[in-house]
C-alpha cells in the first residue's frame, strides 16, 4: 500500500526529463516542489475538493442517522414486522439495485445534475444496519429498563443512551462510508452533468483515462514545464491525503467497533 504512494511522491518530485522518460522509482531524480504550487493553484482543483469534501460529510452523517435509526427499531421487541424487515434487508445481498431502475428513480425525484444524488442513493447499506444492529443488541438490557424508569420515550433512550455508548460503531462506519464516499466517481459520471458538480475522483480519473480531455486541464499541462505523469502523480497524493489524515483519528475506534458489531448472534 505505502510503495506506490512513495513512487507517485518520487515521480511529482523529479525533474521533468527523469520523470518523462520514466526513469523514477521510489526515490526522486532532482528535486522540486513546483508541480504542487501549480496543482493548488488550479480553481478546478479547489472547486472538486470542496465538493468531494462536502458530499463525505454530508453523507457520511446522513448514513449514520439512518443506518443507526432502522438498526434501534430493528433492536426493539416492540417493533412489528422487524423479523419480516431484517428478513427484507438481508435480500439486498443477493439482488441488489438494478442500474436503470435506480438512475430513473433518481431522474424522477429531480436530484439529476444535484449533489444529493450521490448521497441519498448510497445513503443505506444493509451492511452497516447489520453491524451497528448486532453491536446495539450487545447493549444491556439493564439500561433501557433504566431509562424507562426515569420517563425516556424511545428517541431520548436513542440519543442520550444508545448513542453515546456505540461510539466504536459508529466511529468504524464512518471510516467505511468516509473511504468509500471519498473515492467514489461512478455515481458521479453517471448522474453529474455540470462540471463545477464534480468530485475530486471524477476529475482525477477523467485526467488519467482520458488525459485531461474533460477536466479542461489540458490546456494548463501544455503550456507548463511540468509532464502529465508528474500532474496525475501529484493530483493522486492530493487526492489521497485527505484520508490519510482521517484514518489516524478513528483508528482507535476501529477494530473495537467491527469486532464488537461483527460478532454472530
Amino acid at each position: 500500500m505505502i510503495a506506490p504512494l512513495i513512487h507517485l511522491l518520487a515521480v511529482s518530485l523529479s525533474l521533468p526529463e527523469y520523470a518523462n522518460a520514466k526513469l523514477v522509482g521510489l526515490w526522486p531524480k532532482g528535486m522540486q516542489f513546483d508541480v504542487y504550487e501549480s496543482i493548488f493553484a488550479l480553481d478546478e482543483i479547489w472547486k472538486a475538493m470542496g465538493v468531494s469534501i462536502y458530499i463525505t460529510v454530508i453523507g457520511t452523517l446522513v448514513t449514520l442517522l439512518l443506518c443507526s435509526l432502522l438498526a434501534y427499531t430493528l433492536t426493539r421487541p416492540m417493533m412489528p414486522g422487524r423479523t419480516i424487515i431484517l428478513k427484507l434487508i438481508v435480500v439486498t445481498f443477493v439482488f441488489p439495485v438494478p442500474l436503470i431502475p435506480c438512475y430513473l428513480l433518481v431522474k424522477q425525484l429531480g436530484m439529476i445534475n444535484s449533489l444529493w444524488s450521490l448521497i441519498i442513493p448510497g445513503a443505506m447499506s444493509a451492511f452497516y444496519v447489520l453491524i451497528i444492529r448486532t453491536f446495539f443488541k450487545a447493549l444491556p438490557g439493564e439500561l433501557f429498563e433504566a431509562g424507562k424508569m426515569d420517563g425516556c420515550g424511545e428517541l431520548r433512550i436513542y440519543t442520550r443512551i444508545v448513542l453515546p455508548l456505540s461510539m466504536p460503531v459508529l466511529a468504524t462506519i464512518t471510516l467505511f462510508h468516509t473511504v468509500s464516499q471519498w473515492n467514489s466517481y461512478f455515481s458521479a459520471t453517471i448522474y453529474i452533468r455540470s462540471r463545477d458538480l464534480y468530485p475530486l475522483q471524477v476529475l482525477l480519473r477523467n485526467l488519467i483515462v482520458d488525459n485531461g480531455a474533460n477536466t479542461g486541464m489540458s490546456d494548463f499541462q501544455l503550456s507548463t514545464q511540468f509532464t502529465p505523469e508528474m500532474m496525475k502523480a501529484g493530483i493522486v497524493l492530493v487526492a489521497t491525503l485527505p484520508i490519510l489524515i482521517v484514518y489516524p483519528l478513528l483508528q482507535k475506534h476501529f477494530v473495537k467497533g467491527a469486532m464488537l458489531g461483527s460478532v454472530k448472534e
